[in-house]
């Protein structure tokens, strides 16, 4: 065997050799290359999934907040609405006619008056007031009418005043409002 045959073998190894360590080199270049990219792929996947996540938050709140703005704007017109009626009320109340006046200050003066032993009304209440009750007349107070009965010591006063009244009819109607609202 010559020398040049040990050489050309030699060769031919560190060939075949050099042929499969580039092919191991390639498969696993291959590999790198297809592991990077599924991983860029699952990246791209994870961050388009974030994205769309954060932007049906972002609706989802925006939404919410339209809804909360909707129902502010109702609640104030119903509120609007309601404050108006309730002045039209005082205003009605206001201006009963003296049969009318008389006639509830009687309801009042009968239901209540067994509670007390002195009665307030408006100035304009006193004569009628003083002609329908047993009680004792104790003053003018500053109501659109109605009356306030008090104990003898002043300790309890019970107050029946078309204002007390319609004031409490009104807060009642507002909380109907908002449990109707708000549920």
């Amino acid at each position: 065997m010559g020398l040049e045959t040990v050489v050309n073998d030699i060769m031919d190894v560190a060939h075949a050799e050099a042929a499969q360590k580039k092919e191991e080199a390639d498969t696993e270049a291959a590999q790198i290359i297809e592991d990077a990219k599924e991983k860029a792929k699952k990246i791209k996947g994870d961050r388009l999934a974030e994205t769309e996540a954060k932007i049906e938050r972002l609706r989802r709140q925006e939404i919410s907040s339209a809804n909360l703005e909707v129902k502010r704007v109702k609640l104030n017109a119903r509120k609007e609405i309601l404050d108006e009626v309730y002045n039209k009320a005082v205003d009605s109340v206001s201006n009963l006619s003296p049969s009318k006046n008389e006639e509830l200050l009687k309801s009042l003066i009968d239901k209540y008056e067994q509670h007390g032993t002195r009665v307030y009304s408006n100035k304009e209440s006193e004569e009628i007031v003083k002609k329908l009750s047993s009680l004792e007349y104790a003053g003018n107070i500053d109501c659109i009418g109605g009356i306030v009965i008090e104990n003898s010591d002043g300790s309890v006063r019970l107050n029946y005043t078309y204002d007390t009244i319609l004031k409490s009819v009104y807060d009642q109607s507002l909380k109907q409002i908002s449990d109707i609202l708000f549920g």
